[in-house]
C-alpha cells in the first residue's frame, strides 16, 4: 500500500508550509486540497459563476485542469500561486467548501494524487474522509491569534492589504462554518496525533511529523 500522510487543521494553522517541507524531506508528491477549493472559486469568480450556484460550481470544479509544481499552482496553464491566497478568494472557498456536491466533485481529483513512493495530503478532511487509510493522521493546529499573525505577515509579504482585526474575525467565522457543516465537518481523525504550531518554528513542526512518520514506518 502506498504510504499517506493526512495532515488536517483549521485555516493558517501552517499546515500546508509543513505538509510541503515534509513531502519534500520525504520525496512524496504532495496535495494541497484546501487549493483545490481557492482554485474552485477562483475560477468560478473569473467566469461570473454564482457562489450560490451549487451544481454549476459542482461541475466547474470537475473539470479543473490543476498542476501542482513546487511551490506553484497552475490554473489551466497560468500561474496563480499569489492569486488564489487573497483574502476575498479564501472566503469565497471557505463557503462554497460547505456544499456536499462541490466536495463529492473533487473526491475522483484528490484520489489521483495518490502515487509511489507515497503522498502528504494537507486539508481540512484528509484523514476523517478522502485517504481514511493513511498510515500517519495528524491534526496540526495554533491559536487564533497566533493564525491571525501569521496569515498578517504573510498577505503583508505578497502585497496584499491586511487588518488583524478583520483577520481574527474571520479566522473565527472560518473555524465555525468547517466545524459545524453537515459534511466532513473539521475535527481530529480517529487516532490523529495534535500538534500545536503556535509556540513551534517551521522547522520544529517538520522534524515532528517526520519523527511521528519514522515511528509509524517502524511499528507497521
Amino acid at each position: 500500500m502506498i504510504p499517506v500522510i493526512a495532515i488536517d487543521g483549521p485555516t493558517a494553522s501552517g499546515k500546508g508550509t509543513v505538509a510541503g517541507r515534509v513531502a519534500e524531506a520525504l520525496g512524496f508528491a504532495y496535495l494541497d486540497s484546501g487549493a483545490l477549493y481557492r482554485l474552485t472559486a477562483l475560477a468560478a469568480i473569473q467566469k461570473g459563476v454564482e457562489l450560490n450556484d451549487a451544481l454549476t460550481v459542482s461541475h466547474l470544479a470537475s473539470s479543473l485542469d490543476v498542476r501542482f509544481s513546487a511551490e506553484q499552482i497552475f490554473l489551466d496553464g497560468e500561474d496563480v500561486s499569489d492569486a488564489i491566497r487573497a483574502e476575498e478568494i479564501g472566503v469565497a472557498a471557505s463557503k462554497i467548501a460547505t456544499m456536499p456536491t462541490l466536495r463529492a466533485a473533487l473526491v475522483d481529483l484528490q484520489h489521483g494524487f495518490l502515487k509511489a513512493p507515497g503522498l502528504v495530503a494537507d486539508g481540512r478532511d484528509m484523514g476523517t474522509v478522502i485517504f481514511p487509510q493513511a498510515q500517519l493522521k495528524i491534526f496540526l493546529t495554533a491559536s487564533v491569534e497566533a493564525r491571525a499573525e501569521r496569515r498578517y505577515k504573510q498577505l503583508i509579504g505578497k502585497g496584499f492589504s491586511a487588518n488583524m482585526t478583520a483577520l481574527l474575525q474571520d479566522l473565527r467565522e472560518r473555524d465555525e462554518r468547517d466545524t459545524q457543516r453537515a459534511v466532513a465537518p473539521l475535527k481530529p481523525a480517529e487516532g490523529a496525533k495534535v500538534l500545536d504550531t503556535s509556540a513551534l518554528t517551521v522547522a520544529e513542526a517538520v522534524a515532528q511529523v517526520l519523527a511521528w512518520y519514522n515511528e509509524a514506518s517502524t511499528t507497521k
